[in-house]
């Protein structure tokens, strides 16, 4: 008679860090470069133009100095190590996190959700560990609920405020570039003697405004619109996280709790995986029914 199979451990979530280079962001800066020095050359222009160290000094101290102003240090020092969130993607664990639920689920029922202790205990996730946590220590299940849902909160109001960093940073960009501008035709009016350098220090002086209005429009603002959308996913994926614990605790189906997580994977790729297991499992199936 063939003995029963141990029950798989719960698959662990990965810790999250830098992934692979977002192409949507390099891409989409390159294009945006491409365009523009590309019609200044078709122009009959030249790079040299548009190149002075000075306006971009003007520009982006202005501008950051006008930063630190309008938000706390620490803020702007989060802001700018959350760009890794902008340059940089990471694979959705998505798909992988509910197969952990599912897991805790399943043993949940069959020892009792103390059971799951030594599982919530070495999750890599800090929320979910948390959520588990609790459920295992007997946590009343609105009270838990309403922690969890405070964190939940809190992270995105994090995430708000670097994000709001750089929306702040592109709207004063380009007032700051006019003012670099002004400042540019103030040093050109010293010299009305000579026409030929008239004509060449206003061109100078207008590149303070370009560097303003494209860096708002090309980097700040489009930066400040990416955090928010990862902001938007990593709160997602809490509240599924929450879910699944609620779930648990309540002593669901485990087939029902994927049901309700399912809606939460919205990455396509974690598809071809899971019916490639249950391809797998149907044999497995058919040997257990024929014993």
């Amino acid at each position: 008679m063939a003995q029963p199979e141990a029950p798989k451990a719960a698959p662990k979530p990965k810790k999250k860090g830098l992934g692979k280079p977002d192409i949507a962001t390099l891409g989409g800066i390159a294009l945006a470069l491409a365009g523009i020095l590309g019609g200044l050359i078709l122009e009959k222009g030249q790079l040299t133009d548009v190149m002075q160290g000075t306006a971009a000094l003007i520009v982006l101290g202005g501008t950051f100095g006008a930063v630190l102003v309008k938000n706390p240090l620490q803020v702007v020092v989060r802001a700018f190590r959350g760009l890794g969130g902008v340059f940089f993607e990471t694979a959705s664990s998505t798909g992988e996190i509910i197969e952990s639920l599912i897991q805790y689920a399943g043993k949940a029922r069959k020892n009792g959700i103390v059971s799951l202790e030594s599982e919530a205990a070495a999750i890599p996730d800090p929320f979910l560990r948390k959520a588990l946590g609790l459920a295992v220590d007997g946590t009343d299940l609105q009270e838990m609920r309403k922690m969890m849902e405070t964190d939940i909160a809190l992270a995105e109001q994090r995430i708000e405020a670097e994000a709001k960093v750089w929306e702040a940073a592109g709207g004063y960009a380009p007032t700051v570039g006019i003012i670099g501008a002004v400042m540019g035709l103030i040093q050109v009016m010293k010299h009305l003697e000579d026409i030929k350098e008239v004509g060449h220090g206003i061109a100078v002086a207008f590149v303070a405004t370009v560097y303003g209005v494209g860096c708002a429009n090309i980097l700040f603002l489009p930066m400040a619109n990416k955090l928010k959308a990862r902001g938007r996913s990593a709160m997602l994926l809490k509240e599924m996280m929450l879910e699944g614990v609620i779930g648990i605790v309540e002593g669901l189906n485990p087939t029902l709790i994927r049901m309700k997580l399912a809606s939460y994977d919205l990455e396509p790729a974690a598809k071809p995986k899971a019916a490639k297991g249950a391809a797998a499992a149907k044999p497995a199936a058919k040997e257990a029914a024929a014993a």
